[in-house]
Order: C-alpha cells, then sequence, then structure tokens
C-alpha cells in the first residue's frame, strides 16, 4: 500500500488566509487528507473531506489498490466556492506499474475555515472510473482482473476464465515482451461502457469491447483496460468470447510498440490473427463478407484505411475491414512465418511517421515492396476465399 507523502498531511487545519496561494496549498491539503482516507479504507475521515460521492469508499471496497493521489492543476473562482482541476492518480494492485491518470473537476466549499468537496466528477470529454456507475465486484484470474458493475460475479468469474486463457494465447504468439496480465472493465450496459470511454454509446453499439491505452507506452505504462460491452460481448457464444477477448488482450501486448505508424489494417488484424490462430476456423468461417465480396467480384483492390475502421461505418464494410487486415497479417505468417510477422509489427511501429512506415518495413523485413505485397494480398485473398 503506497500511502508515501501523504500520511504526513492528514491531520492539521486550513490555512485561513484567502491569497490565491494559500487557497491552493489549503485545497491541495484537503485532496491529500480525502487520497490518504480512500487508501486507508476510512470512511468518517473521506467523509470529513466533503460530501462529494458519500458511497466512493463502499463502490471501491472489492479494487486492491496500491496508490490514490490528487495533483491540483488549476483553480478557478474567488470566495467561498471555487471550481478546480485535478489529476486523480491511482494504481491497481498487481497490474499497474506506473498511475492511471484521469482528469477530473472539483467543486470546494468553504465554511468556517476548512475547505470541503462537494462535488466531484470526470473533466469535459474523460470517461468515468468504473466505481462511478455504482459497486465494483472484483473477480482475481490466474492472469487477470475482471472488475465489473451491476454484474453477477459467476459471469465476472466466467469472463476471467477466458482471460486465463486468453493471456497465455496471446504470450504464445507475440512471445513475453508485455506484462502478461490484464485488467477488464464491466459496465452494466452500453451507456456505462460509453461513459467509461468518455465518448456517446451510440458510437459501440454492435462492438463487443475495445482496449484502453496509450500507443508506444513503455513497460512502466500502466495496465491496458479491456471494455466489455455487456450487450453485445454477452450475447456471444464461448468462442466467440474467447476470440474477442483474446483479440483485445493481443492489444494489450503489443501496445508498447504500436505508434502512430501503425496503421488499422495491421494493428486491428495481428489481433484478428492472434484471435483466430490456432482455432481451426477456416478463411471463409472467420471472414464471411470478404468472401461475400470475392463471390460478387466486389473484392477489395487495396488494404483497408484507418477510417474503415470506424466503429459508426457500415457494418459488412467495417467486417471487411477486418477481415482484410487479418487476411493481410494470416499471409505474413503463412507465406514468410510468425516471428517475421512479429518483427514486421513491431518494423512498423518504430518508424516515427505513417509516411513510409509499411513499405520500408516490409523491405526491410519481408523483402518485397509495398505494391507487390498488395498484389500478392489480392492473390491471397482470392484463393483463401474463392
Amino acid at each position: 500500500m503506497a500511502l508515501g507523502a501523504l500520511l504526513g498531511v492528514v491531520s492539521g487545519c486550513d490555512s485561513d488566509d484567502p491569497a490565491a496561494d494559500s487557497r491552493s496549498a489549503a485545497v491541495q491539503r484537503v485532496l491529500d487528507r480525502r487520497a490518504a482516507a480512500v487508501l486507508a479504507r476510512d470512511t468518517a475521515a473521506y467523509r470529513a473531506t466533503g460530501g462529494a460521492d458519500p458511497y466512493l469508499l463502499l463502490d471501491l471496497a472489492e479494487v486492491p489498490l496500491d496508490s490514490w493521489a490528487y495533483e491540483l492543476t488549476r483553480i478557478d473562482g474567488s470566495g467561498a466556492r471555487v471550481s478546480a482541476d485535478a489529476e486523480l492518480r491511482y494504481r491497481v494492485d498487481g497490474y499497474d506499474k506506473a498511475p492511471v491518470v484521469a482528469a477530473r473537476t472539483l467543486t470546494l466549499q468553504r465554511t468556517d475555515g476548512h475547505w470541503r468537496v462537494i462535488g466531484d466528477e470526470p473533466a469535459k470529454k474523460s470517461g468515468q472510473q468504473l466505481w462511478e456507475q455504482g459497486k465494483v465486484t472484483a473477480v482475481k484470474g490466474s492472469h487477470s482482473l475482471v472488475l465489473g458493475v451491476g454484474q453477477q460475479k459467476s459471469v465476472l468469474r466466467s469472463y476471467a476464465e477466458l482471460a486465463d486463457d486468453a493471456v497465455p494465447a496471446v504470450q504464445d504468439a507475440w512471445g513475453d515482451r508485455w506484462a502478461r496480465r490484464i485488467v477488464v472493465l464491466v459496465p452494466k450496459s452500453l451507456d456505462g461502457m460509453g461513459g467509461l470511454l468518455g465518448a456517446p454509446a451510440s458510437g459501440y453499439q454492435g462492438i463487443a469491447a475495445v482496449t484502453t491505452g496509450e500507443a508506444g507506452g513503455s513497460a512502466s505504462a500502466p495496465a491496458d483496460r479491456v471494455v466489455i460491452n455487456p450487450e453485445a460481448y454477452g450475447v456471444l457464444g464461448t468462442f466467440g468470447k474467447q476470440v474477442v477477448l483474446t483479440h483485445e488482450t493481443a492489444h494489450v501486448a503489443t501496445r508498447a510498440v504500436t505508434s502512430a505508424a501503425t496503421p488499422l489494417w495491421l494493428s486491428e488484424g495481428y489481433a484478428d490473427w492472434t484471435g483466430y490462430r490456432n482455432t481451426g476456423r477456416t478463411p471463409g468461417q472467420a471472414a464471411p463478407e470478404l468472401r461475400r465480396a470475392v463471390q460478387e467480384g466486389t473484392a477489395p483492390a487495396a488494404l483497408p484505411e484507418d477510417a474503415d475502421f470506424g466503429f459508426s461505418s457500415d457494418a459488412a464494410k467495417l467486417a471487411r475491414a477486418y477481415e482484410s487486415g487479418w487476411l493481410a497479417c494470416r499471409m505474413i505468417a503463412d507465406q514468410w512465418g510468425e516471428a517475421k510477422l512479429n518483427a514486421f509489427y513491431a518494423a512498423v511501429g518504430g518508424h516515427k511517421q505513417r509516411s513510409g512506415a509499411v513499405d520500408g518495413a516490409l523491405q526491410s523485413v519481408l523483402g518485397i515492396g509495398e505494391q507487390d505485397f498488395v498484389a500478392r494480398w489480392r492473390d491471397y485473398v482470392r484463393t483463401q476465399l474463392g
């Protein structure tokens, strides 16, 4: 439990000086006491810092926290009521090597010489935290932590079992160059998923899961979160659920070498390749929309653009984009070998910019130019799906 310097400010009174510097210091002390109360699971101490989120400690009870701190970044207003921006930094024990950073907007009221937090919500364009949606239920697996709201524990346990199968499957494909643990968040509904992602829920309708995380993150970055859409994921069969979770776990594993230079056909295609690897599914079974296009004579002439992967796009077009990327990665694994596929993925992400990244990696790793590669991919698609 990383209480750190927070313990040094648990006691003491707020300053009566209304000057800006003194006020900022006083507000920071309140936030420090609030953070220490969360870590200590001290309800009385937490409530003494304000009335915002009175049930937070109850909702957080099963979340294994290693650290929790607020860093004040801005105060707006004067007098007895102010608005403040702060960064909430927390780590989940055993999973986050660095703090997750969440932007928060706070409202504080000064009464009888003491500042108290009376409002605490995500900053504009920022997502909620899972515990803001209700009491969190936690299930630990061998390689996973599943956190859910409004879900039966048996359901979360089944997801942990799937995650525990996904991690070694991805390790077998990608290797050991990642943490080999995942955190899965399961909100109560599609709306809850949108709330966690800070985006309209309608944009994720039909999407079973997404992975959050910073591309190109270092080994010390916080763990990515796999966010489940309970409405779309819940209706899948066991096979479909496993493929989806293995796909998302592949994103977690490859995050450190995924960059702005990595096209979505490669990142999504690789994740799908990992998900379907060793499942015995044929190309026709795994790529039905692309097979239909081949049979109708409308097979794509080029690999999909990033825009083709938009969640709000036509469902058939979106499916063809994923299937096209998958077959491109499958072709590399079939014709050059899996080690070359991994090396190619890392080489593309290693470029500083998108322009020339794919062609440069194709030349250096596979010994083929981009035009020749696309032509070979078109032939492969027709051969596999014709």
